[in-house]
């Protein structure tokens, strides 16, 4: 007997199924075939069985599985020992991985490189119930002490691996990054310029973006333009105001001036000239409600209004944004973020103001995380495949001058058009493979593999799977095929230009204050590049 173990109900059918027919596969197909008598059978405690047994049972689940309802109805969480397995077959893999980084980076950002971990010179560990990079004996740890890399651990609790800790309070973590985003701006783009060549080549803040008037006064920011600046700022001419959104006091408005101009019919400034005016960065002359510096704790996004938010002090933020500002201006851009899970419904929204210091300093390399490559979300998957219908009202969450596109809307009548304008999707899975407890579960899994008791069967060896599924297989199945590669140009964006991101107030980087979230947030599924 080896270490897998199975439910004891599930086990007994199959033998006595398999024994009859001498076939694994031809077994489970009779023993699924009257799926509601199957599946009512289920739930009895698990016992223990050789994992050449439990290997040959989950593969031939898989091969009945593709063979007669497809591949892609065979699922598994990108973190289980089977994920590989199940790509591997077509399947459906399952990624946990944020949204952001596609929309800032593109969706092929491979991540860092082996080398470009213990070769960083500074490192953020940002967020909570990131183990692999809090391991005390982390090769790359050891190997960037020895060149002098200095941690510091960003999160809800403090850190033994850290060189310095910042403890934030539950879901503020976008308002810290939104301060040391105003520090940036300030000391290295208007006070000097070290990262204006980057910012000018592999960034969209030189870019054209229209400004639309609005009947009752002021402009909001439109699309981006096919045109691109000579220079990053239009400063020096015309200037109006914009009206932006603001979240820490409920859905309001921010007034703050931009320098302008025509472009044929068009009035236009730049991405860079609104990241200044979001961020509250001033500039002599420009209309609009402005900070009176770091002190001020009234307007946003200072060092001392998130000090408010966040219980971080003014000063430390200060002091941490000027280390990584000077550190990637000595070093090439060698600083790196390392993102966590963040304890925010709007996490989304804080990934995207974490990842704008990276494309401010030039730390192309800098987000340690790759894109997953192809792959289905799981948030999305499960409210598709296992929540049912919802009353949520997502136009609840726009801002305050929206234009009424998610009025009265709910999360899943979203996540079907998301769907339909080629969010990756599978359908509901027969087999699934999980590393951990994800509950609700969609109701048609025929065996779900994980680690507790209301789970089939623990995962067997993965090797010895793919081996019986080379044994049993009876065609290849092909996988899907990987989305376009990165972004046309291969800039970073910090504006999201999509519909639903202005919808939301947050193409730009932004802040909203934790609380009660939806299913799924509209921009959580913005997918386009």
């Amino acid at each position: 007997m080896g270490g897998s173990q199975v439910n004891q109900t599930l086990v007994r059918l199959y033998f006595e199924v398999r024994d009859g027919l001498r076939d694994p596969v031809a077994a489970w197909a009779k023993l699924t075939g009257n799926s509601q008598a199957y599946r009512q059978t289920r739930g009895q405690r698990r016992v223990p069985l050789d994992d050449g047994t439990a290997a040959e049972l989950v593969a031939a689940a898989i091969v009945h599985t593709a063979n007669t309802h497809g591949a892609d109805q065979v699922a598994a969480l990108a973190t289980s020992p089977l994920a590989e397995v199940v790509g591997g077959l077509g399947g459906a893999v399952l990624t946990e991985q944020p949204c952001a980084p596609e929309q800032v980076l593109g969706p092929r950002f491979p991540g860092p490189g082996a080398d470009d971990w213990a070769r960083a010179a500074y490192v953020l560990l940002w967020g909570e119930n990131n183990r692999t990079i809090r391991t005390a004996d982390t090769p790359w740890v050891i190997a960037g002490r020895y060149k002098g890399q200095k941690v510091v651990a960003i999160g809800t609790h403090p850190t033994r691996l850290s060189d310095e800790t910042l403890v934030v309070r539950p879901g503020t973590d976008g308002a810290l990054a939104m301060a040391m985003g105003h520090v940036l701006l300030k000391e290295f783009f208007l006070d000097r310029m070290p990262f204006s060549g980057h910012a000018m080549e592999r960034t969209d803040l030189p870019f054209l973006v229209r400004l639309r008037e609005r009947a009752d006064g002021g402009f909001v920011p439109g699309e981006v333009l096919d045109g691109v600046s000579d220079r990053l700022s239009l400063y020096g001419g015309e200037a109006v105001e914009v009206l932006l959104p603001r979240f820490d006091e409920g859905p309001a408005v921010l007034r703050r001036g931009v320098p302008v101009m025509r472009a044929g019919d068009d009035l236009v400034t730049t991405v860079f000239d609104l990241l200044l005016a979001v961020y509250g960065v001033e500039r002599d002359g420009l209309p609009g409600t402005w900070p009176s510096g770091y002190a001020d704790r009234g307007e946003p996004y200072t060092p001392a209004w998130q000090e408010a938010y966040t219980g971080v002090a003014a000063s430390r933020t200060v002091k941490i944004a000027r280390e990584l500002g000077v550190t990637a201006e000595k070093t090439g851009g060698r600083c790196m973020i390392v993102p966590g899970r963040l304890e925010t419904a709007h996490a989304d929204t804080a990934y995207r103001a974490m990842l704008a210091l990276l494309v401010l300093t030039g730390c192309v390399n800098g987000w340690a995380q790759g894109s997953g490559g192809p792959g289905v979300p799981l948030v999305p998957y499960l409210c598709m495949h296992a929540c049912g219908e919802d009353r949520s009202d997502v136009g609840a969450l726009s801002w305050a001058l929206c234009e009424g596109l998610f009025a009265r809307r709910t999360a899943r009548s979203v996540l079907l058009e998301a769907v339909a304008d080629g969010l990756p999707m599978a359908p509901a899975p027969r087999v699934l493979a999980i590393p951990r407890p994800i509950y609700p579960l969609p109701p048609e899994v025929e065996l779900l593999i994980g680690p507790d008791d209301q789970c089939d069967l623990a995962a067997p060896d993965s090797g010895m799977v793919a081996a019986a599924l080379s044994k049993l297989s009876s065609r290849a199945t092909t996988a899907p095929a990987s989305r376009d590669a990165g972004a046309a140009d291969g800039r970073m964006r910090l504006l999201v230009d999509h519909a639903w991101m202005h919808e939301y107030g947050e193409a730009l980087p932004t802040y909203r204050p934790p609380g009660l979230g939806i299913p799924v947030k509209p921009t959580q599924l913005v997918r386009f590049f």
